[in-house]
């Protein structure tokens, strides 16, 4: 075995569990993406991205052999369309930020993933989605996780129906972040409802325990946009009064 294998197949032993370390690794570079969502940073999308390559090998058990050695096609797949999706969110929200820095003087680029952006600097601004948005992420939602949970269960996925959801879920979460959409931390929510016991009964604890801190994180999330939005309200030019003249 060389050391590039040993490094990849090593494991940490818990109440006599082996782990992966890749699991536990490749969890936290998600959830410090997460951190960078909720903070409206571009390196949000770079440093999920390695998590994605982590975990996709994760939940490929059985052709990775893992030590649950179960195949998860939905959070497999998932990995993949976070890459996807990320590389389309790291470029709209970088595009973003460099138009704040030719529009305001006061922008500081070299901010990090733990520092709070300047309202005018932020990659993105949160908003809520129109009405026609949320019915065709209703209609995909539906769509989605019904056609995938067929497609999983043909392949011979574990949990086919709630991989089909956390996938999909995943999906317009994603996007959600990337259109800068508030509603994307109330689909996180509802993936982590699913992706719990999921987890937790294939085997895979640390994604699980990783799911139960993005559900507390997520609610933060949610109500750190929601004060931005109403500053934003707050801060908006009220809309100018005519007055006329009597003679």
């Amino acid at each position: 075995m060389n050391p590039f294998t040993q490094l990849i197949d090593a494991t940490l032993l818990i109440g006599g569990v082996p782990i992966l370390w890749r699991e536990i690794i490749g969890n936290v570079f998600g959830l410090a993406s997460a951190i960078g969502g909720m903070k409206r940073v571009v390196w949000a999308w770079p440093i999920g991205i390695v998590g994605n390559l982590l975990l996709f090998t994760v939940f490929l058990g059985g052709v990775f052999h893992t030590p649950q050695n179960l195949d998860l096609y939905g959070q497999a797949g998932r990995q993949v369309m976070f890459l996807i999706v990320s590389l389309y969110g790291w470029v709209t929200w970088a595009a973003a930020k460099q138009r704040g820095v030719r529009e305001s003087t006061e922008t500081n680029p070299s901010r990090s993933i733990i520092s709070e952006p300047k309202e005018d600097s932020a990659a993105v601004q949160p908003h809520w989605a129109t009405p026609r948005e949320r019915m065709a992420m209703l209609a995909f939602a539906v769509a989605s996780t019904l056609g995938c949970a067929w497609v999983f269960a043909a392949l011979g996925s574990w949990g086919p129906l709630a991989d089909a959801w956390i996938f999909t879920g995943s999906i317009l979460a994603t996007y959600g972040m990337a259109r800068g959409w508030t509603e994307f931390w109330l689909i996180w929510i509802a993936v982590d409802i699913v992706g719990v016991p999921l987890l937790l009964s294939a085997g895979y604890y640390p994604s699980a325990m990783l799911y139960v801190i993005y559900g507390a994180f997520v609610i933060w999330g949610f109500t750190v946009w929601l004060r931005v939005q109403r500053r934003q309200r707050q801060a908006a030019p009220e809309p100018r009064q005519e007055h006329c003249a009597v003679a």
